[in-house]
């Protein structure tokens, strides 16, 4: 009897450790589960969709401040193609103005203010002038906000009588605002800015 008491003990132990094993397994299972989980979604919030002629493409995303350069340029160059690509327009001029106005503060807005009050857009109305600009280069410079910056452009004169170009040197700050907007994609703005050179380089006659 003692015998078979003794077998059912040892039994009730082995049932014991392998209960213990198994519900180890298991919560090591579940961690493990988890763990991948928490990868995959890592994964899925690193990729980016991007629909391009009606298909689906997957592109990588990346820390921003890797990017940050590239994004600071592309920022300054739109503001400066709004301001500067003028057309023969009152409406049109406003028009881009306004779209440059949302990337900038007050000291953009001062000199919208003061080439309108020289007469500078009407001379571009009443000439006929359609104006474009071409960014050349944009200098940074900087390791922390705001990031200060220069900017060299080539504008395109186009009137009936010939073209003309000139050299365009422009100086300013960007501050992060850290808010994304339609009008403001890049969440930057451009501050202090102030037009450093504005002169005729060439002239071709038509």
């Amino acid at each position: 009897m003692f015998t078979h008491l003794k077998n059912i003990d040892t039994a009730f132990k082995h049932i014991r450790q392998f209960s213990i094993w198994l519900t180890v397994a298991n919560l090591l299972s579940i961690l493990f589960f988890i763990y991948k989980s928490g990868l995959a979604g890592a994964e899925a919030r690193n990729r980016v969709y991007i629909l391009h002629n009606g298909r689906l493409l997957e592109a990588g995303a990346s820390e921003r401040r890797a990017n940050l350069p590239v994004e600071l340029r592309d920022h300054i160059k739109n503001f400066h193609e709004a301001f500067f690509d003028l057309s023969p327009d009152d409406k049109a001029i406003q028009s881009n103005v306004s779209r440059s106005l949302y990337l900038a503060d007050e000291s953009a807005k001062r000199q919208y203010d003061n080439l309108r009050e020289s007469g500078y857009y009407n001379n571009l109305i009443s000439a006929n002038i359609s104006q474009e600009l071409t960014v050349d280069s944009i200098r940074l410079e900087g390791n922390d906000w705001p990031f200060t910056f220069a900017c060299y452009a080539t504008e395109k004169l186009v009137r009936s009588s010939g073209t003309a170009y000139r050299r365009l040197v422009t100086r300013g700050q960007v501050r992060n605002i850290s808010i994304q907007t339609d009008n403001n994609p890049h969440g930057f703005l451009i501050q202090n800015w102030e037009i450093l050179s504005n002169r005729d380089t060439t002239l071709q006659s038509h």
